[in-house]
């Protein structure tokens, strides 16, 4: 899961950016509206953490443009305690949900998980299963038949992905994006050698299930019996 951060309190924003790298996100921060909207924009994220007091665009103006372009990913708005219309206004103006600051940590990652149950997204704490594959993002376990191990996060995010897609073909840059960031300097031989790795990892398992190549196209995940 992807999340982007739009806060311009540096320190808030990077302590979050942590908290969320520690429960298995993956993050990126800007730091004002206009940055926040260049990269909401993108579509590659499962969530928004939304402040609405930024620089060069508020979050409201920011939330209300994304819904515009027809974005439907899961916003929560961070709101100074007590500031009931700006609640309203978020709410109004397509927000999934507010948090007021100060907020306690745990709180949080619970109305995350909510936001994204919503929309239909696996999240940390659930199994995801394939066949006779069972991945638990929450612990970056994989298992099948009895047999288990642990993937890193990299490993584990391409797979969920790949799980999530529905056997629909993946491309390199779908992965790139969702992996690393639209503005990564990562490039098609990294999401080749994660590929590799995940295959060496399934075969290890005797797993029933493979990551099959479409030249030219991508990757897709398929069941052999």
């Amino acid at each position: 899961m992807r999340i982007l951060i739009v806060e311009d309190e540096a320190n808030l924003a990077d302590a979050l950016a942590q908290i969320l790298k520690k429960n298995n996100y993956s993050v990126d921060v800007s730091y004002d509206g206009q940055t926040g909207l260049d990269n909401a924009l993108s579509g590659i994220y499962d969530l928004l953490l939304l402040d609405i007091m930024l620089p060069q665009l508020d979050g409201i103006t920011l939330l209300k443009t994304v819904r515009a372009q027809g974005i439907q990913v899961p916003v929560i708005m961070l709101t100074a305690k007590g500031e009931v219309e700006d609640k309203i206004r978020g709410l109004d103006g397509g927000a999934d949900d507010y948090v007021a600051k100060p907020f306690a940590t745990g709180e949080l990652l619970a109305r995350i998980r909510a936001a994204l149950r919503r929309k239909g997204q696996a999240v940390s704490e659930d199994v995801l299963k394939f066949g006779d594959i069972e991945l638990h993002p929450a612990t970056l376990k994989l298992s099948c038949k009895g047999k288990e191990l642990r993937l890193i996060l990299k490993e584990s995010e391409l797979l969920e992905l790949l799980i999530t897609r529905k056997q629909a073909v993946t491309s390199k840059e779908q992965i790139i994006e969702k992996l690393w960031g639209f503005d990564s300097d990562a490039e098609h031989n990294n999401v080749e050698v994660y590929v590799s790795f995940l295959r060496k990892k399934l075969a290890f398992l005797n797993a029933g299930v493979r990551i099959n190549t479409i030249r030219g196209v991508g990757y897709v995940l398929e069941e052999t019996n």
